[in-house]
């Protein structure tokens, strides 16, 4: 849907659904529906060992929104979205910084027309949208400013099955750019079986303002299964997906797998994922991923290298005295070939309190190897929630 006519659009279908409820229905939605704030400050440090300097930002992320209560099941909701720099010697605010990725800007976050009931669903508008654990769909949370869509998403749901799919013509990331694009999003999850759930998935993706590059295009079938199963006190989880990508010129292989416990609370687990290489001139992507929460969160491979990369992680998190604590450690190398890209290191801590409200610090600091450059990096935050 264009920017200009996003609006309109669904102002138009939420009149049509309106017009035809009772007055006294309509009145309800509005005195029964409920005010939407976020408001978070948060600190970031990017200490890069390169020729720029080291970048520092203070943001402020205020969004601020309503939504009706559901009128025979339909519901309209509306969001703006303000990210603003109290300290701003980062680029791309100054390019004289390193960068870190939340530009300044105002935005209409979300406006949307949703249908829920009798396990169908639909929504219409500028959305959120995540699939999974978002490693092929997500909204990019973590960043100031989210990932949303402008699509029509339609749903059906049972006590096992949950059926979703979505057409988005136009994708707004989080610098605030808006993408024209044709993006089919089909995602498939059963939950009948004993032994874990099981997704299939197949996103067909066309950005229409890259022709000229290999991402441009790409098709992505998929398959993941999770589960998790209660052994002698503690908790074996255990995950493994497997997909294949293809673009008019290239293809490849994903690949991954996560084994581990939770005791007491804590879990600890090792894992691999690999994505593949098309002889070393296309690697693996994943244009509409929530790419912060893979591969290390110095974010050194948000778009994956010609050769692949495999990354080999342990993890350790849980929750201590009501503190979420939660440590990685990657090790980097490609998929194809034997470059070494280092390793890296993650802490996080962060704790809720008073119901709408946290704070967290966390810290991740990589190493290069053959390839890269030495990266550390630093968050603090305030969050309140609404």
């Amino acid at each position: 849907m264009k920017k200009n006519t996003l609006g309109l659009a669904v102002a138009l279908a939420g009149s049509c659904v309106f017009s035809v409820a009772h007055a006294e229905d309509i009145s309800k939605a509005f005195t029964d529906g409920k005010v939407l704030g976020d408001f978070r400050l948060r600190y970031e440090q990017n200490d890069t060992n390169n020729n720029l300097k080291t970048a520092d930002a203070l943001t402020l992320r205020s969004r601020l929104g309503f939504e009706t209560a559901p009128v025979a099941g339909v519901n309209f909701l509306i969001e703006g979205s303000n990210t603003s720099a109290v300290i701003d010697d980062y680029a791309p605010e100054n390019v004289a910084y390193n960068i870190i990725a939340d530009p300044t800007d105002t935005t209409l976050n979300r406006i949307q027309l949703a249908y829920n009931q009798d396990g169908i669903s639909a929504v219409i508008g500028r959305q959120r949208i995540i699939f999974d654990n978002a490693r092929m769909v997500g909204n990019v949370g973590w960043r100031q400013q989210e990932q949303t869509y402008d699509a029509v998403k339609l749903g059906y749901k049972n006590a096992n099955l949950n059926v979703q799919y979505a057409f988005a013509n136009q994708v707004h990331d989080p610098a605030f750019h808006s993408i024209e694009s044709a993006n089919h999003l089909l995602n498939v999850n059963y939950t009948g079986l004993g032994f874990g759930a099981i997704t299939g998935y197949a996103y067909l993706l066309d950005n229409k303002e890259a022709a000229a590059t290999a991402q441009a295009k790409n098709n992505t079938f998929g398959a993941r299964l999770a589960g998790k199963q209660a052994l002698d006190g503690l908790d074996l989880i255990y995950s493994a997906e497997a997909a294949t990508q293809s673009t008019d010129d290239y293809s490849a292989l994903y690949l991954a797998g996560e084994g581990g416990v939770v005791v007491s609370g804590m879990t600890a687990a090792i894992g691999i994922e690999s994505l593949g290489s098309d002889d070393k001139k296309y690697g693996f992507q994943t244009p509409l991923a929530t790419k912060h929460a893979f591969n290390g969160w110095a974010d050194k491979f948000l778009t994956t290298p010609n050769n692949g990369l495999n990354d080999v992680y342990v993890k350790v998190g849980g929750k201590v005295a009501n503190v979420n604590l939660l440590a990685f450690y990657h090790d980097y190398s490609a998929a194809k070939g034997s470059v070494d890209y280092g390793s890296e290191t993650n802490l996080l801590a962060s704790y809720d309190f008073a119901k709408y409200y946290s704070v967290g610090a966390k810290y991740a600091t990589y190493s290069k190897g053959d390839a890269g450059t030495d990266t550390d990096k630093i968050w603090a935050w305030i969050e309140a929630k609404f």
